[in-house]
């Protein structure tokens, strides 16, 4: 293990070990790499910090040439939420589609592969699988992140994708505890709040969370959420009684905890990032994750600064946060003696188990009286794709490419498509507009309309409602929960928005399965 550098005391060395800092660019900044010799003991990483898997594994390499035992972190989800893939789409389908499939044998495949190719990277803790229900279909953060709403669909596919992650020697880490998924508020803009009972929590909300701790998770993720059920005044991050009371106590939970990232508005606009830290380890959390917007040396120091200050003021007993620093070098050993990232899955090729996975979870389906899937006769001639395009999460990114128009152009030559929003205007104005936009670009052309999360916008409802009345033979691709009831000629819920979704759709329009 690599030699700290002499002359820092053990109190900075700890403050340092518990922060899970990000960066800006492609190689490591000489900043990041002193730290590391300081005793910094984790890097999270972004789409930003990637360029290719090559470049990453250099990267990674870069930054254990500093710190052998160097935990490094990623936000690769699969489906939208990804990292490795952020310029094209990811080669794996979300949580959602893998839920719609209901094979938990499938998902600890998905898993272990995707594992599998992190580890090759150099990459050895993933902040996933997200265990959240997805109880509120209102949900603005969650959505196809979750395997569902049903509570013990989520549970089995949970622990499924922690033994396939960690089988293939990279780190799981289950989120956002105590759950997510009732609430209509993203904890990126505002801090949100959830009003059930203890007992609903107990039975919906935490099941996940047992199995992904039965099934052996490395680190769990703290949700910037509030529970008046479980404590009253603060937020989950910084709520002793639900991290330490509930989750260690209670639930058994003895790995690392690590908070969301505290930069989110939901910890930033109220507490403030640094007394939010202090406040997140006296909880109980271990590691404190930034990075996601503050990326750079000085975020790091005043973070490490207000701990130390903490500590010396007896606002955070200096033993809690040496508890915390000795659980990320544990989980840094795990890491370390893991394995290797193992073989593909049996049975399907590696390169090919998200594209089969994802063909899987497509459910094709038509309105009532327009027609039976059954009979659909593949496209021959390139259609004109709208693309209904809502408020990028920011979970997923602006980046981050979605649909099914790359796919169509692929397998159908000389497809034309464009990208429709809600704009300036009122909801109910902004849908019809689209749809008469999206009617004048497609002329003749067949239109296939592919929207994200119907249900949750009006003017998107109201943009298919003009095209369908204009040309019923229009075909729907939904490629977000498919909570809306079915329409048009064709409907194919995809359950996410992967690229490997919008392939398995794409083939279905132009009947190209399997080519």
């Amino acid at each position: 293990m690599t030699t700290l550098a002499s002359g820092t005391d053990t109190l900075t060395r700890d403050a340092l070990t518990v922060l899970q800092p990000g960066f800006t660019g492609t190689t490591a900044p000489d900043w990041l790499l002193r730290r590391l010799g300081e005793g910094l003991a984790s890097v999270g990483l972004f789409g930003r910090n990637i360029a290719s898997p090559g470049q990453l594994a250099a990267l990674t390499a870069q930054l254990r040439a500093e710190r052998d035992d160097v935990l490094v972190a990623i936000d690769e989800e699969g489906g939208d939420v990804t990292r490795l893939e952020v310029r094209n789409g990811s080669s794996f389908p979300g949580n959602h589609a893998l839920g719609a499939v209901d094979d938990v044998e499938l998902t600890q495949q998905v898993a272990h592969e995707l594992g599998r190719r992190l580890a090759a990277c150099g990459v050895n803790l993933n902040w996933a699988p997200s265990a959240d229900v997805n109880s509120d279909p209102r949900n603005p953060v969650i959505g196809v992140r979750s395997f569902g709403a049903d509570t013990r669909l989520a549970a089995r596919h949970t622990a499924a994708y922690v033994t396939g992650l960690q089988s293939a020697g990279v780190a799981a880490c289950t989120k956002h505890f105590p759950g997510h998924g009732d609430t209509a508020v993203d904890s990126h803009h505002a801090l949100p709040r959830i009003d059930v009972s203890a007992d609903v929590l107990a039975e919906r909300e935490l099941a996940p969370f047992r199995a992904a701790i039965a099934a052996g998770t490395r680190a769990v993720m703290s949700a910037h959420i509030l529970v008046p059920a479980l404590d009253p005044e603060r937020p989950a991050t910084l709520s002793r009684r639900i991290l330490t009371g509930l989750l260690r106590d209670e639930l058994g939970y003895a790995g690392l905890i690590v908070t969301d990232g505290m930069e989110m508005r939901a910890i930033a606009g109220t507490y403030g990032i640094e007394p939010g830290s202090v406040l997140a380890i006296a909880a109980g959390a271990d590691a404190i994750c930034v990075g996601g917007g503050l990326a750079d040396d000085a975020t790091v120091l005043r973070l490490r600064d207000a701990l130390v200050s903490a500590v010396r003021a007896g606002e955070l007993p200096e033993e809690r946060l040496a508890e915390a620093a000795d659980r990320v070098r544990a989980l840094a050993r795990w890491a370390g003696t893991a394995g290797t990232a193992g073989r593909p899955a049996e049975g399907t090729h590696g390169t090919e188990i998200g594209l089969h996975a994802a063909r899987r979870a497509l459910t094709v389906t038509a309105a009532p009286g327009l027609g039976d899937p059954a009979t659909f006769k593949p496209l021959t001639e390139p259609p004109y794709v709208a693309a209904l395009t809502p408020v990028a999460n920011i979970a997923v990114g602006d980046e981050t490419p979605w649909g099914i128009a790359a796919e169509l152009v692929h397998l159908l030559p000389g497809t034309v498509t464009g990208s429709f929003s809600a704009g300036d205007g009122p909801e109910s104005e902004a849908g019809e507009n689209a749809g008469r936009a999206a009617l004048q670009a497609a002329g003749p052309r067949r239109i296939v309309a592919v929207v994200r999360d119907e249900h949750r916008h009006p003017w998107m409802a109201s943009a298919l409602d003009a095209l369908l009345a204009a040309r019923p033979d229009t075909i729907v691709v939904e490629m977000g929960v498919p909570q809306a009831a079915p329409r048009g000629a064709l409907h194919i819920a995809t359950h996410g928005a992967a690229r490997v979704c919008g392939r398995a759709a794409a083939e279905v329009i132009a009947g190209a399965m399997g080519r």
